[in-house]
């Protein structure tokens, strides 16, 4: 992979957004088959707090703000797509995302601790017992993946999440943003999202695993108080898997992300990839769409 700014994405909506160069866009796809663009610069708190730059705190700093705007993306994307009428208020934002954080904690922490509990009577190794519950929470994690990707309209979605993570390899390769170009890469990025959850569970279950064994409500809240670092420290094995995908250790380890994500993402079609492609080249600077159109005229021999 070339050495270039790193540009970062997500499915939406009959649609993708791109975030980089300190700017997100978001490219859908209205019911009259026309591509709506939405731009907006990227206000950062590292911008604002260089400190929050430092590895393990911009981990952090960068979950919590691509929930903020993954979460206006979805809603501003099923308006543009015709599935909504309202755009969502603050306050409904705030609210539908104080829910949804609560639901992945009640299924991805309270449950497994509750299970793992019952574990006790099978043995008294604690550092067994946390990596047990760990697995318990990793199995939980894999069949909710596998359940939604059986839905309809949540594979509409993983379709263009595969146009997205085509349209960025196309990009880190340097070949030109067309359809025809895009098309023959990859639905699988090693610095994906999905990549990125499943290493938030392989690095929970190492650090739950030295917590030892207290009661079930300090166990609960040791692993919400501790999410944040968890997330800190799997921000940066991500951001190093994918700077180095060429090395054979990191090509080794991405492994279960990249099997992981054949849940999570589906051949998109041409004007899938179309879309993807408007996302991406609404955040490129004006220098770098200008050095794709030239490649474009020598590759086409113009």
């Amino acid at each position: 992979m070339q050495d270039k700014p790193v540009v970062g994405g997500q499915a939406v909506i009959e649609g993708v957004m791109m975030r980089g160069f300190g700017n997100m866009a978001m490219a859908v796809r209205q019911p009259n088959g026309e591509i709506a663009i939405e731009q907006q610069p990227l206000n950062s708190l590292t911008d604002k707090y260089p400190i929050l730059k430092q590895p393990l705190l911009r981990g952090m700093v960068a979950l919590g703000e691509a929930l903020v705007y993954g979460m206006k993306a979805l809603s501003n994307s099923a308006q543009l797509a015709g599935e909504e009428e309202e755009e969502l208020s603050d306050r409904e934002m705030l609210v539908t995302m104080f829910t949804s954080i609560l639901l992945a904690i009640g299924l991805f922490i309270v449950l497994p601790t509750f299970i793992a509990k019952f574990l006790k009577s099978y043995t008294e190794n604690l550092m067994l017992l946390n990596l047990l519950e760990g697995l318990i929470r990793l199995t939980f994690f894999v069949i909710y993946v596998a359940v939604i990707s059986r839905v309809r309209d949540i594979q509409r979605v993983f379709e263009y999440h595969g146009a997205e993570h085509k349209t960025i390899h196309a990009y880190e390769a340097g070949v030109p943003l067309e359809v025809e170009y895009v098309r023959p890469f990859s639905t699988l990025h090693p610095r994906c999202g999905t990549s990125f959850l499943l290493i938030v569970m392989l690095v929970s279950m190492v650090v739950f695993s030295f917590m030892g064994w207290p009661d079930i409500w300090q166990r609960i809240g040791s692993r919400i108080l501790l999410m944040p670092l968890i997330a800190g420290i799997s921000y940066e094995i991500i951001r190093y898997a994918g700077r180095n995908a060429q090395s054979s250790l990191v090509s080794v380890l991405i492994v279960p992300g990249l099997l992981l994500q054949k849940l999570t993402t589906r051949e998109p079609d041409g004007e899938q990839i179309e879309v993807a492609i408007k996302a991406l080249q609404a955040v490129l600077p004006a220098a770098v769409s200008v050095e794709q159109e030239q490649e474009i005229e020598i590759i086409e021999g113009k």
